[in-house]
C-alpha cells in the first residue's frame, strides 16, 4: 500500500523543489496552515523528493529549473528504490513522528519501544489506504517520543545519503514532565541538525509552539486548497470508498471542507465511531440466548479488523457517550437501579480501554467486553 497522491499546493511544491535543487532548502522547516489542509502529507512528499535518486534530486547548475517548471522537474521520480520505500513509508531514513497516547502503566518506554509503536501506527494508517484523521486531544508528543527522535537523529543514514524527519502536530510537544533534557536536546537539534539532516515540523496552531522552537525554524504557510483540488481529492477511489459519497454530495462537502479536505476524514471517522458504538451497544443489550450470543460473537469478530487502534479507541469513547445517555434516560424514568448498572458498565468499559494500549487483539477485547456488559445491562431494573 502506498501513500495517496498530493493534491494541490503546486506553487509551494515548486518552490520547495527549486530550493532543494539549488541547495538552498533550510535544514529546519515549519509548515503551518489549517487543520486538514495536508501539511503532513506535503512534508512526507518533500521527504521523498529529497531522498529520490532517480533524477529529481540532482542539482541544476545551468539554472534551467526556473524556466521549465514541468511536473517531472518537481516531482520525485517514483521509480527508484528510494522512492518505492518512501511511498510505502518503509524508508529507514524518512522518519515520521506524530502524537501518540501516553503509556497507561506509568512506565516510560524505551527509544526502541517508541519507534516500534510509531511503526505500528504508521502501518495502520497505510492499511487504511493512506488516509488518516488528525490526532485526538488525548495524544501528544511526550518526552519519550522526543528522546527517540533525538536519538534517531544522532545516527547515520541507513540507506540514503541523508535523513529526513517529519514531526506532525508539533504544537503538542510536551516539555513540562520533569526533566527538560530531551526538550533542550530537541531545540539544539533544530538549531544545529547533523549534516545531511532535515527536520520538517507541521502545526495547525503555530502560536501554541514554544517561542524557542519558532525562532529556530523557517516557517512556510500551507494554504487551503481551491475547490477544483478538493474535488479531485473527493474523486480519488480510496476517498470515495472511505467517505461513501456520490457526485450529488460533492457541493455540500466542498463547503464543509473549506479547502481542508482532511477535515472530511475526521468527520467520517467520527461517524464511523458512533456507528460502531451503536452496534456494540445493540449487541450488549441482546438477550442471553443463542441468537444474542451469536450477535455478540459476530460484532466482536469484526471489531478492529484492520488493527487500527485509533478508530477502535474512538469507537469505545463513543460507546461511553451512549452509555452516559442511557444513564440520563434511566434516571428520567426513575430507573435508578438500571442507572447504577449502566454506571458499572462504564467502569468496565474504562478498564477495557486500558487493554487497547497493549498487544491484545480488538476481537478478544470486544468479546470479553460484550460478555461483561451483557451481564450488567440484563440485570433487572
Amino acid at each position: 500500500m502506498s501513500l495517496r497522491p498530493v493534491y494541490g499546493h503546486d506553487a509551494l511544491r515548486h518552490r520547495l523543489a527549486q530550493a532543494h535543487q539549488a541547495g538552498r532548502l533550510p535544514s529546519s522547516l515549519l509548515f503551518t496552515g489549517p487543520r486538514g489542509v495536508g501539511k503532513q502529507r506535503l512534508a512526507l512528499w518533500l521527504g521523498q523528493r529529497m531522498l529520490c535518486e532517480g533524477g529529481a534530486g540532482t542539482r541544476d547548475p545551468l539554472g534551467l529549473l526556473e524556466e521549465t517548471p514541468a511536473a517531472n522537474a518537481v516531482e520525485p521520480c517514483g521509480h527508484c528504490q528510494q522512492c518505492r520505500y518512501s511511498a510505502r513509508l518503509q524508508h529507514p531514513d524518512l522518519h515520521w513522528f506524530f502524537p501518540r497516547l501516553k503509556s497507561k502503566d506509568g512506565r516510560e518506554p524505551s527509544n526502541e519501544e517508541v519507534r516500534a509503536d510509531l511503526a505500528e501506527l504508521v502501518a495502520e494508517r497505510m492499511a487504511a489506504d493512506g488516509l488518516w484523521a488528525g490526532s485526538t486531544g488525548m495524544e501528544a508528543l511526550h518526552l519519550p517520543t522526543v528522546r527517540a527522535l533525538v536519538h534517531a537523529a544522532s545516527l547515520r543514514p541507513a540507506m540514503a545519503a541523508r535523513t529526513v524527519f517529519v514531526v506532525g502536530d508539533a504544537e503538542r510537544m510536551i516539555s513540562q514532565e520533569g526533566s527538560d533534557q530531551a526538550a533542550n536536546a530537541f531545540l539544539k537539534l533544530l538549531e544545529e541538525p547533523p549534516a545531511g539532516t532535515t527536520l520538517i515540523l507541521t502545526s495547525s496552531e503555530p502560536g501554541a509552539l514554544l517561542p524557542t522552537i519558532r525562532s529556530r525554524v523557517v516557517t512556510l504557510r500551507v494554504t487551503p486548497l481551491p475547490p477544483h483540488e478538493v474535488t479531485a481529492f473527493l474523486e480519488d477511489p480510496a476517498v470515495r470508498s472511505r467517505l461513501g459519497h456520490s457526485a450529488a454530495d460533492v457541493p455540500a462537502m466542498l463547503t464543509r471542507a473549506s479547502g481542508a479536505p482532511g477535515q472530511l476524514l475526521e468527520s467520517a471517522s467520527s461517524a464511523d465511531a458512533h456507528e460502531t458504538a451503536r452496534q456494540l451497544l445493540e449487541a450488549a443489550l441482546a438477550p442471553r440466548s443463542a441468537d444474542g450470543d451469536a450477535l455478540r460473537a459476530q460484532v466482536a469478530a469484526k471489531s478492529g479488523i484492520t488493527k487500527a487502534r485509533g478508530p477502535y479507541s474512538d469507537a469505545l469513547d463513543a460507546l461511553t457517550v451512549l452509555l452516559h445517555e442511557r444513564i440520563r434516560g434511566a434516571l428520567d424514568r426513575g430507573l435508578d437501579r438500571h442507572a447504577r448498572h449502566v454506571t458499572m458498565a462504564i467502569s468496565v468499559l474504562e478498564k477495557t480501554k486500558l487493554h487497547t494500549q497493549h498487544n491484545v487483539t480488538p476481537q478478544l477485547i470486544t468479546a470479553v467486553l460484550l460478555d461483561e456488559l451483557a451481564d450488567l445491562l440484563a440485570r433487572p431494573a
